[in-house]
């Protein structure tokens, strides 16, 4: 494939900014620019930096309750380094620097979301089959995996698509070299009934629960599943007593309810005509707008939209939208402790660890008990950094009570004096809100309804990507904006690849982007040697 390099700025000069306020600029060259001295405001505790934990790298102690405080996160610089997406609608991978020029891009064949840099200066990324097999289309699809070398050659391509299972939305590339991926898997309607599903509430032909698998590669395009994960096995249910998985739904906060309210509410919304048209303009959803007459998109279920692995405890995050939740789940079990509810370091196979975010979900608290709405991009802080071992998550904000606006969260976890989390039955599980959390100083100026994540940096800056439009912005000490950049590559309508997702505006949105350090190993050799070639 080809690689194309030296990609130039495009749009307003706008489009990039550094605010720099005390201390040198990080970087030759970098622009500087005064100061606004506008301060973020608090908005009525949106904006509010509460932590239990100041020394970050250690869990609170059990009963812990965040408290208010003004430890800072941040330095008033930006954090020196490059800037890696991919538009929605783009077959193009970009590598910006800090002035917003294109220093390295991966053009390629189909359209991706997803995308990481690996240690060795390799892509990986998640792609959208072109053609899937079967009828089944849903935001975030996907199907293939591909690790892309530095010169545009795909080193490896892995589908993972059939009429009964499909990755969708996001990896999570692991340190022993395999990669977790998200997938659908269908179920009929009579294995949902069985299941104890509602007829009242279900109302499709097949259901599509997610699933988690660990792929290790097999070099150039194959590769073995050797772990898995199904929600599947850790349902329940208080509908219908002759029914598997029936049981009282406030004592069993580690299992999932398959007839829970506020995901059906959700999905139900995601289904109106008017949100499948503006998702497939955007390239989210696959499918023509004459593709159906009826939505598609009811059959997913849960929604999950990203994943996550945390090493150091060995245990996988997942973002599940439908539900405005994250769970957390061991990762130390077998395959088949974790169909189960035993084994594993933490004793309970394959149950939930923990879960936050709407306590209505599982029975112990109602929606006034909210904290996340419809989320995106739950990450674990790598320790080391500020807040290391806390969640970080990019709270897209609709269905607040008020008017929708989004923030950045960042949510201690709470635990027990042997390591494990507190999750009690039939409360709210803590804590109760944010130790941090950021949002602009006019709410909704930075809402994005889909899409979008953030980012914790080495010197404790926070990079959080708007998604739907594509504006970045770098956090700095005291919640100062320290960078801007929005995306100039707006792709042109029919633009973005072959397969489903044809047609309508191409705006530049973005699934996420992500800072690669300037000391990057891999990185920086490879621009110095492509430096000399130039």
């Amino acid at each position: 494939m080809d690689t194309v390099a030296g990609g130039r700025r495009r749009g307003r000069p706008s489009q990039i900014r550094a605010e720099i306020g005390t201390g040198e600029v990080g970087s030759v060259g970098r622009r500087e620019l005064q100061q606004s001295g506008q301060r973020r405001k608090n908005v009525e505790g949106r904006n509010r930096r509460l932590d239990p934990n100041p020394g970050g790298d250690r869990a609170p102690e059990a009963g812990n309750a965040p408290v208010a405080s003004d430890f800072p996160r941040g330095e008033a610089s930006p954090f020196d380094g490059y800037t890696l997406f991919q538009p929605l609608r783009s077959t193009t991978v970009y590598l910006v620097d800090m002035e917003g020029e294109a220093v390295h891009t991966w053009k390629t064949e189909y359209n991706g979301g997803s995308v990481y840099m690996l240690d060795s200066g390799n892509i990986i990324r998640e792609v959208r089959e072109p053609q899937p097999v079967g009828e089944f289309t849903a935001g975030g699809e996907g199907g293939i995996v591909q690790e892309i070398a530095w010169d545009g050659t795909v080193v490896w391509e892995f589908r993972y698509s059939t009429e009964e299972y499909r990755h969708h939305h996001d990896i999570a590339p692991m340190p022993n070299g395999n990669v977790l991926l998200i997938a659908w898997e269908r179920k009929t309607f009579d294995e949902a009934l069985e299941a104890g599903i509602s007829r009242a509430r279900f109302e499709e032909d097949a259901i599509w629960p997610d699933t988690v698998v660990e792929i290790e590669p097999l070099y150039p395009d194959g590769g073995n599943v050797v772990w898995e994960w199904r929600v599947w096995d850790h349902l329940v249910q208080d509908f219908d007593r002759s029914k598997a998985n029936y049981g009282v739904i406030a004592e069993h906060p580690e299992l999932i309810d398959i007839n829970a309210a506020a995901p059906h509410r959700e999905r139900r919304q995601m289904a109106a005509p008017e949100e499948v048209e503006r998702l497939r303009a955007l390239g989210y959803l696959g499918g023509g707008s004459d593709a159906d007459d009826r939505p598609e998109i009811a059959r997913d279920w849960l929604h999950t939209n990203s994943i996550a692995y945390d090493p150091d405890r060995d245990e996988i995050i997942l973002s599940v939208r439908s539900f405005s939740e994250f769970w957390i789940i061991d990762h130390s079990t077998t395959s088949e402790e974790a169909a189960g509810h035993n084994g594993g370091g933490r004793g309970k196979g394959g149950d939930l660890l923990y879960r936050w975010g709407n306590p209505e979900a599982s029975g112990a608290g109602t929606g006034e008990d909210r904290t996340l709405f419809v989320q995106h991009d739950v990450q674990v802080i790598p320790r080391g950094r500020a807040g290391g071992g806390n969640i970080l998550v990019f709270n897209n904000g609709t269905g607040r009570a008020e008017e929708p606006w989004s923030s950045v969260d960042e949510i201690a976890l709470p635990f027990d004096a042997d390591g494990n989390y507190i999750m009690e039955p039939g409360v709210p599980t803590a804590p109760a809100g944010p130790i941090w959390s950021y949002t602009d100083p006019e709410p909704t100026d930075m809402y994005a309804p889909i899409i979008s994540g953030a980012q914790r940096l080495p010197n404790g800056n926070t990079l959080i990507c708007a998604g739907e439009g594509g504006k970045l912005r770098e956090i700095g000490a005291d919640d100062q904006i320290v960078w801007e950049y929005e995306n100039p590559y707006l792709e042109e309508a029919g633009v973005g690849g072959e397969g489903r997702g044809q047609g309508g505006p191409g705006p530049g949105s973005l699934f996420r982007a992500l800072r690669i350090a300037a000391d990057h190993p891999a990185l920086a050799s490879l621009l110095a040697a492509k430096a000399r070639r130039q």
